[in-house]
């Protein structure tokens, strides 16, 4: 897909991402702590059950669950020398999963070290090379979109940014950040100025996912969509969690009201929607359901 066949994509409808992964396969009997991507490749009808059901509900784009698949992540897991394999193989896996009913985004997410720029040790060079490689496997094995998502410091996001358009200038870029409730981002820099920057630097669509409830995140939408002319994205989480005895996050939303609060995210100006953590295909049913009348996209 071309940046041009995107925007195009775009203008035709309200565009329905899929919902979370990671819960998800937790509820399959993923551990906390192991490395999701090996657990995937060793459990593949997990997800691919999970995507074609996303799908089925109304999902037009999944990720590809290549989330940590990076090789500094990597390294956490003696996986390293893996990486061309493992990304190559989770990718085939959403392919198998959706066919040509759906779009596969590559996902990308931040490396976890703070740059020098904003109080820590790891250099941008290294950083931007860390994004080039992998962005070049997941070009190479063929994902219609990159998004890079749950981004934690602007700076990041930006290099994210540069290394996806020195390797790939034409492909779609989805870029969205975890930000506190007042769109600060967790290592520097905020949502707001983030999308200002990644508007001029060819991103195709800026956002936000994961840490927040719909509810927390609908000013912040409004906000955005009158700093960019991209589209904006929101993929909140079901609801802000809360910790049981067990140590586990448990999210409060269900279907039915996640759904509700999405509509007024879509009314402050979100043109691309899903759901992240606690969220399932049943939700992203409802929001299918509560979007009925409005112009939706299909594959």
């Amino acid at each position: 897909m071309t940046r041009e066949e995107f925007r195009k994509l775009c203008s035709e409808g309200i565009l329905m991402l899929d919902g979370a992964t990671g819960s998800n396969l937790m509820r399959h009997g993923m551990q906390r702590g192991v490395c999701a991507e090996k657990w995937v490749l060793e459990h593949p009808d997990v997800l691919i059950d999970l995507q074609r059901a996303y799908v089925n509900e109304g999902s037009k784009i999944v990720c590809a669950p290549t989330f940590g698949a990076n090789r500094t992540n990597l390294s956490r897991f003696h996986l390293e020398g893996q990486f061309s394999e493992m990304n190559r193989r989770l990718v085939a896996l959403s392919r198998e999963a959706v066919g040509d009913r759906a779009y596969v985004a590559g996902d990308v997410t931040t490396t976890g070290q703070q740059l020098a720029e904003d109080g820590g040790t790891a250099e941008t060079d290294e950083v931007f090379e860390v994004y080039r490689e992998q962005i070049s496997e997941l070009v190479k094995d063929g994902v219609d979109m990159i998004l890079i998502e749950t981004m934690i410091s602007e700076n990041e996001t930006i290099i994210a940014v540069d290394a996806a358009r020195s390797v790939a200038p034409d492909i779609p870029l989805l870029c969205t950040a975890t930000v506190e409730g007042d769109g600060r981002m967790i290592f520097g820099g905020n949502v707001f100025d983030m999308a200002t920057s990644l508007t001029s630097l060819g991103a195709d669509a800026v956002g936000m996912n994961c840490s927040l409830g719909p509810v927390q995140m609908t000013s912040m939408v409004r906000r955005l969509k009158e700093l960019t002319d991209l589209p904006v994205i929101a993929k909140p989480n079901a609801g802000m969690p809360e910790i049981d005895d067990q140590g586990n996050a448990v999210y409060p939303m269900g279907a039915d009201d996640f759904a509700e609060k999405m509509m007024g995210l879509v009314d402050a100006g979100a043109s691309i929607i899903g759901g992240c953590c606690g969220s399932t295909p049943e939700f992203v049913r409802k929001m299918r359901m509560a979007l009925d009348g409005v112009s939706l996209i299909h594959r």
